[in-house]
């Protein structure tokens, strides 16, 4: 069971504010799970992205969404109004003792509440300040807004995605293009934060989420000098398949040309025959000259007919100790309960049950990116229900009275 009272991790002298909506709020958990003080700033009431599902027991409700669980893990969480003169100011005070300052809001609503980057400066002058937005501060295209659909197209990856004779299609369910920039929150406030050691200068930053994008697609262009068309399930040009039924899911596994079309190849057709399952014209083919400018779509049909019925024939983990044995390139697709029942991961520990006061229960989570010998990565805590901790940070951390709470609580402004 993870504590908050375990071992600190690296970032634990840190605090992070975050106002981060779902396009950033997997920066501000990095954070935490590193270590930092992360305090969530919701809106009374609570953040809109507690509304988005799916939801524990199908029981709609922003205290349970599984979504905010996933996302705002190890942050502490309050409440306040920053459009209100009140919640400013305390928000400046906060900010006061606050080494990061996370937010995604349209470029230039932070200025206008007077909350902007040269506003926090001046009340603390090493603070770094990261916002996160489609398509960054500047450009014709600064103002526009963009769910995860849009970004995907214009940040070029949905182009690569899909079948050929298709219209392009995004990644998944999950915003994605969210996930790429909130990396890249984590990476660039640990950048900061090393210049500030060495300079005592805070900064700004700014995100594009469309430039976390297009650099993601970066390596196709490195390796092959070409962008990479869609394929679905199969190869283009000639329909080459590498991605097969097997008996409880899917494999992936392609006939392989050049340098390992021999050594693969061969083995493979080894396997099928050990079992009975090799056509004679698999067993009699010729691989030294198997290349897929040449190859026709007929004699791949041939190839590939007695795989299929081969992989249908085992299950994923069958061909998988198979494929080891065999020293075949191949690898099984799980689903999520394979992971969750992987033996590889149950002995690194991986998942962690964290508790759940208010569900009377403990859910299982994936757990840290990494294994650090001195300073774990953790989650420390599970996502703060609405304004769990107000009165943990403006009472007891601020020093606001009791009775001053209330009435900022009666206004709105918390």
């Amino acid at each position: 069971m993870t504590t908050p009272e375990e071992t600190e991790g690296m970032l634990s002298p840190y605090r992070v504010l975050d106002l981060t909506d779902e396009k950033g709020q997997l920066g501000g958990k990095l954070l935490g799970d590193l270590g930092a003080d992360v305090i969530k700033v919701e809106k009374p009431g609570g953040d809109p992205s507690r509304n988005l599902g799916p939801f524990y027991h199908d029981e709609v409700d922003p205290e349970k969404s599984l979504h905010w669980f996933a996302f705002n893990t190890s942050k502490r969480g309050i409440t306040l109004d920053i459009e209100k003169p009140e919640g400013q100011e305390l928000f400046k005070r906060l900010a006061k003792g606050t080494d990061f300052v996370l937010e995604s809001f349209p470029p230039g609503y932070m200025d206008s509440l007077g909350l902007g980057y040269s506003d926090l400066e001046r009340v603390n002058p090493s603070i770094i300040m990261i916002a996160v937005t489609p398509f960054g501060q500047t450009g014709p295209y600064r103002d526009l807004k963009a769910p995860d659909i849009v970004l995907w197209a214009m940040g070029g990856r949905m182009f690569s995605i899909g079948d050929a004779d298709r219209p392009p299609l995004r990644m998944s369910h999950h915003s994605q293009a969210y996930l790429q920039a909130s990396l890249d929150i984590s990476l660039s406030a640990m950048m900061a934060l090393y210049y500030r050691q060495m300079t005592g200068e805070g900064q700004f930053i700014d995100i594009s989420i469309q430039t976390a994008l297009v650099q993601s697609g970066e390596v196709g262009w490195d390796l092959r000098q070409r962008f990479q068309p869609r394929g679905g399930m199969r190869n283009p040009g000639v329909q080459i398949t590498r991605t097969w039924p097997c008996k409880d899911g899917l494999v992936t596994w392609v006939y392989m040309p050049g340098t390992f079309r021999v050594a693969t190849n061969v083995a493979f057709v080894h396997w099928l025959d050990s079992e009975g399952m090799a056509t004679d014209f698999l067993k009699e083919f010729d691989w030294e000259e198997f290349d897929y400018a040449e190859v026709t779509q007929e004699i791949m049909d041939r190839l590939e007919e007695p795989t299929a019925k081969f992989f249908l024939s085992h299950t994923k983990l069958e061909l998988l100790e198979g494929a080891v044995q065999h020293r075949i390139l191949f690898y099984p697709q799980f689903n999520t309960m394979d992971l969750l029942e992987s033996a590889q991961l149950g002995d690194r520990e991986f998942w962690v049950d964290i508790e759940h006061p208010e569900l009377g229960t403990t859910l299982t989570y994936p757990g840290p990116f990494a294994k650090l010998s001195e300073t774990p990565v953790k989650i420390t805590r599970h996502a703060p229900l609405i304004g769990e901790h107000n009165r943990e940070i403006y009472e007891e951390e601020l020093g606001i009275p009791t009775e001053e709470i209330s009435k900022l609580k009666q206004a709105g402004i918390i």
